[in-house]
């Protein structure tokens, strides 16, 4: 097999991250689906926790479907579930409007995750001398998706209706994705670039099953740090457009803040990947737990464009906890079985997403999100606290 196939099959998996971004999208479907189906807001908020959960579920399933079944199997059943969670959505109606938690929480949610470890599973494979310049490229595609499909879901919905919307992505979805799959697919056994050899220390690094890293304390400790550094996030994401139209923000901004929140994404994975190289793994997790800090005390009275500005903060220190997160489980815990112990790990993001949305539910009832900033500033103390017990797997 030529050497640059391995670009049709970064290519393919960027275009498959790209449409299943749309994870994050819920803040702009929440509003005219809770209308069209006569929902309270804060019911149809927490349809993004349940999603988010399947998420992480959907990529410890997709880490064990890979390496049984293979990346294209996996790929392609994922990028089923994803369209055909869409177009049950659309046929969701106000007499059981909970069902869009199965629709688009657990099946569409489980079909993202798949696609999420699958593909980048088999771009790791294919590029073991630039494994971060491939992951940092699929990532960050993953984020972005929300500058694509934010505005084109907002006018689809205000021109079409929430049926149509949600139709036409699943079949879209499901056509691009599952024609994209069929070109993701593993390297032959032992394939190395050419040029390049791999350094003694990787090819003797210990490789950690899934079994063995639950009896290590770094897996709690990473699992943890991810299920306290991100409650800002989980809080603020299904509620980013209400939200900042009660601080000020026009309809354009609010819109606009949702594509940033993507472009913010995007940019902390790759921006934090290339960071951690430079001042250490550790310090930037910790960096982006400050930060995330800051920008939680500060969204308790900000308004307007400084309330803009923390979202955009948390966002991009949100996608740089995926990518570090991520940077020390392989490091930790060697990359053999990478998308099963990440997925593991992803078990304090997936708590996080289900436990702090339903935690703000009820702090906000009276209007008010102060006690639910100042819960997701405290959660990011912890989370410092744990990053500072992390063993430095250069120090193993």
């Amino acid at each position: 097999m030529k050497i640059q196939n391995r670009y049709c099959v970064l290519a393919a998996g960027m275009t498959i991250q790209l449409c299943a971004g749309i994870i994050y999208g819920w803040s702009v479907f929440k509003g005219p689906v809770a209308a069209h189906l006569g929902w309270d807001a804060g019911s149809a908020a927490l349809t993004s926790s349940i999603m988010l959960s399947m998420f992480v579920l959907g990529i410890i399933i997709g880490g064990y479907a890979q390496d049984k079944l293979g990346p294209r199997a996996a790929a392609l059943a994922g990028s089923v579930m994803i369209g055909a969670g869409m177009v049950c959505t659309s046929l969701v109606n106000a007499g059981a409007p909970r069902l869009v938690y199965v629709t688009y929480g657990v099946i569409a949610g489980l079909g993202v995750g798949t696609v999420y470890t699958s593909t980048i599973a088999a771009i790791q494979k294919w590029f073991p001398d630039r494994r971060g310049f491939a992951s940092g490229m699929t990532v960050s595609a993953f984020g972005l998706s929300l500058v694509v499909f934010a505005p084109l879901a907002k006018s689809m919905l205000s021109s079409m209706g929430v049926p149509a919307t949600f139709r036409l992505f699943g079949l879209g979805f499901t056509l691009v994705c599952g024609g994209c799959s069929l070109f993701v697919h593993n390297p032959p056994p032992g394939y190395l670039p050419a040029g390049y050899t791999p350094a003694r220390a990787t090819t003797q690094k210990r490789q950690y099953s899934p079994a063995e890293i639950l009896g290590t304390r770094q897996f709690y400790l990473l699992a943890g740090g991810l299920f306290f550094t991100l409650p800002a996030y989980f809080i603020l994401n299904p509620v980013f457009i209400s939200l900042g139209k009660d601080r000020g923000l026009s309809d354009g901004l609010a819109l606009l803040g949702v594509s940033m929140t993507g472009l913010g994404s995007a940019a902390g994975r790759l921006i934090a990947a290339w960071l951690s190289d430079k001042i250490g793994c550790k310090t930037a997790m910790a960096g982006i737990a400050i930060i995330t800090l800051a920008a939680a005390f500060i969204m308790i009275t900000g308004r307007s464009v400084l309330f803009l500005l923390c979202i955009i903060l948390i966002s991009f220190c949100f996608g740089g906890a995926a990518s570090l997160y991520s940077t020390m489980t392989a490091a930790s815990f060697g990359t053999r079985y990478g998308g099963m112990n990440f997925g593991l790990v992803m078990l304090g993001f997936g708590l996080s997403a289900l436990v702090f949305p339903m935690i703000s539910k009820r702090l906000t009832a009276g209007g008010s999100y102060t006690s639910s900033f100042v819960l997701a500033a405290v959660t990011c103390a912890i989370a410092i606290v744990l990053v500072s017990l992390m063993k430095n797997p250069s120090d193993s």
